[in-house]
């Protein structure tokens, strides 16, 4: 059995008994052919939830089967989720758990259980095709989300049935690839559709040789406007034109698919002239798992203790650095950001500023080995960013069980609920205001921890697989619109 966490978020009308009923509207990553059962309520009593037997996602769900008082969770669109239309393969949408409401309890988060069938199929392209999945840059880009996101791309597809290719050109490289052509053996490599995750020239000549081939496209927005700006030295001069580029290039694809519907939003007020729709980055929750045991060794090695408040990954004025080191200032917690920054002339002047004379009590540790040692080493992850389009290290700090203090921001709103999974702030006050909150309460520190982790649940590898391979199979059939009206 493996477990997985989804979200009831809310409590419609009663329909059986004079209690409640709550309906599932978000994604569990649930599978046709799954069993699901409930077993706990985050944050409550285990006594609370009467266990019962699972129901069969294949069994129709009768009358006489709700007793008062049951607990019906309604699965809705593709393997629990997407759409907010009942799936026919499900022969059926509601499933009963007699489990009655606990009193006072408004909005219920369920830990489920699921018991998978040996017969399940993964997410099946049809027919199965040969896909270039394309990072160009790829090795400087290892270190980034992009990179990551991409490792979670590929990670999905291999839970499929897809031939996939990583570089176009033949012999694996632009180079060897025009020696070839030059011998009359070819530039590109042959593949059914091409799924490119950057923006450069290298995914611009895949762009141009699939438009003249009829071969699918999907562009995947990773870079906005709005993101590159405050990144390094003039990149606020080159977000306007990067603008005007951005909006030509994705309206090149069948398809563009984005982290959120924030990021879908700005794509469409540029706008972008083709069908867009979001998938999540997902996390790899198997790939930190034992970060804990990493606690003592990166807390001695960066002479961090108490309450650690911490972030991760590459250094940034808009991911809210200034924020972040004014906030230490102002505390008397260790603060430590674990990720790569620049030192040299492209880099901004805060991010020369910080990093070169920090805070007494701030540690700009560079590049880690072992990512699991900043998620065992920090107790409350601080991520003061202007602009995101979802926030990876966010997901991965939820993981791990972390209390997340976040901007209050369109994108975190879309993903999480304040007081809930983390504490959303709009201004210095309040973020001060919540690191303190957090050090004072611990239990307030675990309860959002807990919570965080099963709304990290919700964004699984294996829900990247699904929704790559609905949005793989509308554009070969040549109706891109289909996933986005799904």
């Amino acid at each position: 059995m493996r477990e997985s966490v989804v979200r009831i978020p809310r409590l419609t009308a009663t329909v059986a008994g004079d209690d409640d009923v709550a309906i599932l509207q978000s994604d569990a990553g649930v599978l046709p052919g799954t069993e699901v059962g409930i077993t706990a309520i985050a944050g409550k009593a285990d006594e609370l939830a009467g266990e019962c037997d699972a129901v069969a996602l294949g069994d129709t769900a009768r009358a006489s089967d709700v007793p008062a008082g049951a607990v019906v969770v309604r699965l809705r669109g593709r393997g629990a989720g997407e759409g907010g239309k009942s799936l026919d393969a499900f022969f059926g949408d509601a499933h009963v758990r007699r489990w009655a409401r606990p009193p006072g309890i408004a909005c219920v988060r369920a830990r489920v259980a699921i018991r998978t069938r040996s017969d399940l199929r993964p997410p099946v392209l049809a027919p199965p095709v040969r896909v270039l999945h394309y990072l160009e840059l790829e090795d400087r880009l290892d270190r980034s989300g992009i990179g990551t996101s991409v490792d979670h791309q590929r990670q999905a597809l291999s839970m499929t049935d897809a031939d996939v290719l990583t570089s176009p050109w033949v012999d694996e490289h632009p180079l060897w690839a025009g020696v070839n052509a030059a011998a009359g053996r070819g530039f590109f490599q042959e593949f059914d559709l091409a799924h490119c995750n950057m923006i450069g020239p290298g995914s611009l000549a895949v762009a141009r040789r699939v438009a003249s081939e009829d071969v699918p496209l999907i562009l995947h927005s990773h870079v906005t406007r709005e993101d590159f700006a405050e990144s390094f030295r003039g990149s606020n001069y080159l977000a306007r034109p990067l603008g005007t580029y951005l909006q030509w290039f994705y309206s090149q694809a069948d398809l563009v698919l984005c982290p959120s519907e924030y990021t879908k939003g700005v794509l469409e007020d540029y706008p972008v002239e083709t069908p867009i729709k979001p998938v999540t980055n997902g996390v790899d929750v198997e790939a930190l798992e034992g970060f804990e045991a990493f606690r003592e060794e990166y807390r001695e090695r960066f002479d961090l203790s108490g309450m650690v408040v911490f972030a991760v990954g590459n250094v940034f004025e808009r991911k809210g650095l200034t924020t972040f080191c004014e906030l230490a200032q102002a505390t008397d917690y260790d603060f430590a950001w674990f990720g790569p920054y620049d030192t040299g002339p492209q880099a901004s002047g805060a991010v020369r500023k910080w990093t070169s004379e920090p805070p007494a009590n701030v540690t700009f540790t560079g590049w880690v080995d072992d990512i699991r040692g900043a998620y065992g080493a920090g107790d409350v992850y601080l991520f003061p960013t202007k602009a995101e389009n979802q926030g990876i290290a966010v997901l991965e700090a939820m993981a791990c069980g972390k209390a997340v203090v976040l901007r209050d921001i369109p994108v975190f709103r879309e993903f999480y609920t304040d007081g809930e999974d983390c504490l959303l702030c709009s201004d210095f006050a309040e973020f001060r205001e919540a690191l303190e909150r957090l050090a004072e309460n611990p239990d307030l520190r675990a309860r959002l921890g807990e919570n965080a982790r099963e709304t990290a649940r919700e964004h699984s590898i294996e829900r990247v697989a699904g929704e790559l391979a609905d949005a793989y199979n509308a554009v070969l059939a040549g109706d891109p619109q289909r996933v986005v009206d799904d």
